[in-house]
């Protein structure tokens, strides 16, 4: 269920605050407060292996911030960004307390648009990274797609080819 400043208000826009309303069918700016979307966190094990897959796709490492509770480090972040993007699109989360973590099924992908899907793929084969299975499209005239996934965390990466198939 929305919450109470989630739900649909009368003509099928979508209020966000209480007066202001978003709606899907102008193309207007969302008044709500938020100004742009600036990453997404996966929480990972052994930062060294995941942060070479990530840059095997063509991520670029960013910096690293620590966690300190206590005196204690409780995390360390690892920013990773796509190459002439400023802001870092994907931050790592090595917990040191030893933890593990289960996929949830409510995790989907993340999904990345490449210039050259075949030649990227090809760069990753190099790297023992393989596909899961060949690039196909979801529609004809589609995009090539596939999916890779992250060895170590087993998240799940869609390619996109920026070609029509």
């Amino acid at each position: 269920m929305l919450s109470p400043a989630l739900a649909a208000s009368p003509g099928g826009s979508i209020a966000c605050s209480g007066a202001d309303t978003y709606d899907p069918g102008q193309d207007r700016k969302r008044e709500c407060g938020m100004t742009r979307f600036i990453h997404t966190m996966l929480r990972i094990v052994e930062p060294e292996k995941t942060i070479a897959f990530y840059e095997a796709l063509g991520f670029e490492f960013r910096r690293q911030m620590d966690i300190v509770r206590g005196g204690e480090r409780e995390a360390t972040n690892y920013f990773m960004g796509i190459p002439g993007h400023d802001e870092p699109e994907l931050e790592l989360t090595f917990n040191h307390d030893g933890r593990t973590y289960e996929l949830g099924t409510a995790y989907g992908h993340i999904a990345l648009l490449v210039d050259d899907l075949e030649a990227t793929l090809a760069r990753l084969a190099e790297q023992g990274i393989e596909p899961e299975r060949p690039p196909y499209s979801v529609r004809d005239g589609g995009n090539l797609l596939t999916f890779v996934r992250d060895p170590v965390n087993g998240y799940r990466v869609e390619l996109i080819g920026s070609q029509a198939a």
